[in-house]
């Protein structure tokens, strides 16, 4: 019986619940210091649940990639194959029963889709992970992911950790706190305690379950009154004093247990037999309850009685005895860290056997744990420069787990010992992806592009160039373009910034064409699209490399995929979309454990706050936004005010970005095109041609449909002239920009409403209008029904249908578009990295919304983006 936990249990039940009878999952994390009770509660939800699967940190296995994971898994290895083929090959990696070489987070999405799969037949399915402060982080990160993702499949996952030893950031937390004196009085009493001893054991205790126990089964031990050790400490003084009672041999057999730390008796017995002691010596142990031994393990009542038989012992002892599990190890991972802990000096023949175990555990994209061991390699390393390179490793693969501050420390480490040329290259490329990654990718770009050397120079340079064209950090990219004169995008690149858009704009294009013939980076070639205004290519890009992400499972790439897959999608109008990507490379951030992205992310939106008229949304969707996402707030923040006729505003801004870092961009020359309206509303004529003059040149270097269309709308503009916008109107039709279109065609309406031609008026401001309350273009749309009224238009424009998408959330919407082509469940939740069952609840919150009730009627309704 647990006391005093009614609160505690009441918050695990009400999850078992509403898995069991609602097939929703949840989450908690239980916080607590040692002894408070957390095994206890975890142990108590288990007796409810039929299916459990558990987990219990091993100290000793915390540098073992996946360790925790096989503990977990191995009860239900047989069900691999219910989940899809490469979330089951990422699994059987992290085994250990196949080659690694995957994305580490599509192991977290295996282990939802099994945990899912295992609900399906009987839910509720419980998951335990005990002392999770002690599970390898590579477990931790494909629990943790599951565990964020968790929605509808009757799936509850409990963690127990010390208290601040263990990150799950997103997760909801329980604290666990001490007993009140009444539950510690009755908790004793149920032990038969005279008043009096409870009394003095209440005191001792200070409301600490595993401290009331053992203090109550030594109720004889003397109190002197003094001030008294943290109670976890007395705690493990008590277990170290019935430690100390237990005959020579016992003792030793229990430090062997606990150095050897994962309780495998075949080590620990062969370990044994050196010292010439053995299994009939635990017999002591066993019956005062310190250790249980079932089969081929053996297990300490409790983490507390490891540490004391293990701190218990003199150094000497404790180092033979890591010495002779090395030697009986049968296991190379679990030979260098007895090794390691055998070494009393740096040793390079340990050392290098920890980098062994560190290349293994990042081959298998346990970055965590190779990080820790490539740390512990450089502490056992003689030389200096060897002892750098080891901790720039350690850098970069904790970099690869996207802990900033780690390998910033790590890096800071290496480059004080003088590392070579090759490793001081490589820290400085850790040293950038951090600045990026901060929000700060102008410095990133001089970093990586100073730094470039040794074998990774070229992709440092190419990184380096991409970095300083989308923050204005020109001179890098005329840097990079110099120590690399033969990579065609980067010389492409450099030639823009210097505004040779004629010379550059070909070889970027060339490059475009080149990847989607099937040559080349997708993702980059799509970056590169949108440098040269080639909506169809960025968009046709960046879908193929999301579907391969997505279809191979590579889970901690496609953020950054979706970011230029929904840029393509605003430019196209497809703003439903956008949000929805947005939204999912938002969730897949946090869920990889990147929330910093969050802000890179959301300013990708600003144009459809801008577009809108909603200025109280842009301005959220900025303020976090880091450069070059600073670039697009200043353009979608000039664009708002053009809308809202604050053409002077309008003009400020635009002027600024027309002098800034990346006045030669993309958006610099789109925000060229805004800033000839605003000086011609403004009456700035040298204004407007200074800036139509950068546009065309622009326009006339990309040869887009759209930005040639763009340009005449422009030179209309400033002419007064018919011919320029018929001609732009007709490049239009050609073109994916709807916003654009509906703009040149509100300028041709106004133009041919002065020119008292009313009813040719109407029909270019009926399309703009049109266009514009598809995109909710509100400030826009009321100038075209202004516009119409003044041709003498009855009424305003005829009232669309609403679009049925606007009903859904991001996700439903991505699920409903997914089913509507009939794609199964279970191939939507592959696709989404969510579990079947998830999909499935989408689709029922989403046929009400849309009035149907089946997939049958599904396909029938128009989902496809206009």
């Amino acid at each position: 019986m647990l006391y005093g936990r009614n609160d505690e249990q009441a918050r695990i039940s009400s999850l078992l619940d509403a898995a069991r009878d609602h097939r929703r999952s949840g989450a908690l994390v239980l916080r607590g210091e040692a002894g408070i009770g957390k095994s206890a509660l975890l142990a108590e939800a288990a007796d409810r649940v039929p299916r459990v699967l558990r987990v219990t940190g091993i100290e000793a296995e915390s540098g073992i990639a996946f360790a925790g994971l096989n503990q977990l898994l191995w009860p239900v290895r047989d069900r691999l194959d219910a989940v899809p083929p490469p979330q089951a090959a990422a699994l059987r990696s992290a085994l250990g029963e196949t080659s690694p070489g995957h994305d580490r987070f599509t192991t977290g999405l295996a282990v939802l889709t099994l945990l899912a799969e295992l609900a399906e037949a009987e839910a509720p399915v419980l998951c335990m992970v005990d002392d999770a402060q002690w599970i390898d982080t590579a477990t931790t990160d494909a629990l943790l992911f599951a565990a964020r993702r968790l929605a509808a499949e009757g799936v509850v996952m409990l963690f127990a950790a010390r208290d601040d030893a263990f990150t799950a950031t997103g997760l909801p937390e329980l604290r666990l706190g001490r007993l009140p004196r009444a539950d510690a009085e009755r908790l004793l009493a149920a032990r038969g305690l005279a008043p009096t001893v409870r009394t003095r054991v209440i005191m001792e205790a200070s409301g600490n379950p595993l401290a009331l126990h053992e203090f109550a089964a030594a109720r004889d031990r003397p109190h002197d009154g003094s001030r008294p050790l943290p109670v976890a400490d007395r705690v493990l003084g008590a277990f170290q004093a019935q430690i100390a009672r237990l005959p020579e041999n016992t003792r030793l057999m229990l430090l062997i247990a606990a150095a050897e730390g994962r309780g495998y008796m075949p080590s620990l017995l062969a370990a044994a037999s050196t010292f010439g002691v053995g299994l009939a010596d635990l017999e002591e142990a066993e019956r005062a309850r310190l250790v249980e031994v079932t089969g081929r393990s053996i297990t300490f009542r409790h983490p507390l009685i490891r540490s004391a038989a293990y701190q218990g012992a003199v150094a000497a002892r404790r180092v033979a005895v890591h010495g002779a599990l090395a030697e009986s190890a049968d296991d190379l991972d679990c030979r260098a860290r007895h090794r390691a802990s055998a070494a009393l000096a740096p040793d390079e023949g340990v050392a290098a056997e920890l980098r062994a175990a560190a290349d293994r555990a990042r081959d298998r994209s346990g970055y965590g744990t190779a990080a820790a061991l490539y740390r512990q390699a450089a502490e056992l390393t003689p030389g200096p420069e060897a002892r750098a390179a080891r901790l720039g490793a350690a850098a970069s693969v904790i970099l690869q787990a996207g802990r900033l501050d780690e390998a910033e420390d790590l890096a800071v480490q290496a480059e004080k010992l003088g590392p070579a040329p090759p490793d001081l290259a490589r820290l400085g490329r850790v040293h950038a992806v951090i600045e990026y990654e901060r929000g700060d990718p102008r410095a990133a770009s001089r970093m990586m592009v100073d730094n470039a050397a040794g074998d990774e120079r070229a992709a440092m340079l190419r990184t380096g160039a991409m970095y300083g064209w989308t923050s204005g950090e020109l001179p890098a990219v005329l840097r990079a373009a110099e120590l690399l004169p033969d990579d065609p995008a980067v010389r492409g690149l450099a030639l823009l910034a210097g505004g040779g858009h004629a010379d550059g704009s070909p070889l970027l294009a060339a490059l475009v064409r080149e990847a989607r013939d099937g040559a080349g980076d997708r993702l980059r070639a799509a970056q590169l699209a949108l440098v040269v205004g080639d909506d169809d290519a960025a968009l046709e890009l960046a879908a193929a490399e999301a579907a391969h992400c997505r279809r191979h499972g590579r889970v901690g790439e496609l953020p950054n995929v979706l970011q230029v897959q929904a840029q393509t999608q605003i430019a196209a109008g497809r703003h439903a979309d956008a949000e929805a990507t947005v939204a999912e490379a938002i969730a897949l951030a946090r869920d990889t454990g990147r929330p910093h992205r969050e802000g890179r992310l959301g300013a990708v939106l600003a144009r459809i706050p801008a577009i809108e008229g909603d200025e109280a949304r842009l301005r959220e969707l900025i303020v976090h936004a880091p450069p070059p996402q600073g670039g697009l707030a200043d353009s979608a923040l000039a664009l708002l005010d053009l809308g809202l006729g604050r053409n002077d505003d309008a003009l400020r801004r635009l002027e600024e970005i027309a002098r800034g870092p990346r006045r030669h961009s993309t958006g610099a020359m789109v925000s060229a095109a805004d800033q000839v309206e605003a000086a011609v509303r403004t009456g700035d004529a040298d204004a407007a041609r200074a800036a139509f003059t950068r546009f065309r040149a622009w326009a006339d270097a990309v040869k887009q449909p759209w930005a040639l269309a763009v340009a005449l709308h422009c030179e209309a503009l400033m002419s007064d002239a018919e011919e320029p916008y018929v001609q732009a109107i007709r490049l239009h039709e050609r073109s994916s920009r709807p916003f654009e279109r509906a703009r040149t065609e509100l300028l041709y309406g106004e133009f041919l409403r002065r020119n008292r031609r009313r009813a040719d008026a109407r029909v270019p401001l009926r399309s703009a209008a049109s266009i514009f309350e598809r995109l909710r273009a509100a400030p826009w749309l009321d100038r075209a029904r202004a516009e119409l009224r003044a041709t003498g238009e009855s009424g305003t424009s005829v009232p669309t249908a609403p679009d049925v998408v606007d009903r859904l959330t991001p996700q439903e919407l991505q699920v409903v578009r997914l089913a509507a082509s009939g794609t199964s469940s279970r191939e939507i939740a592959a696709q989404l990295f969510l579990s079947p069952r998830t999909v499935e609840y989408h689709l029922y919150k989403a046929y009400p919304k849309l009035g149907i009730s089946s997939r049958k009627e599904l396909s029938r309704l128009t989902l496809e983006p206009v």
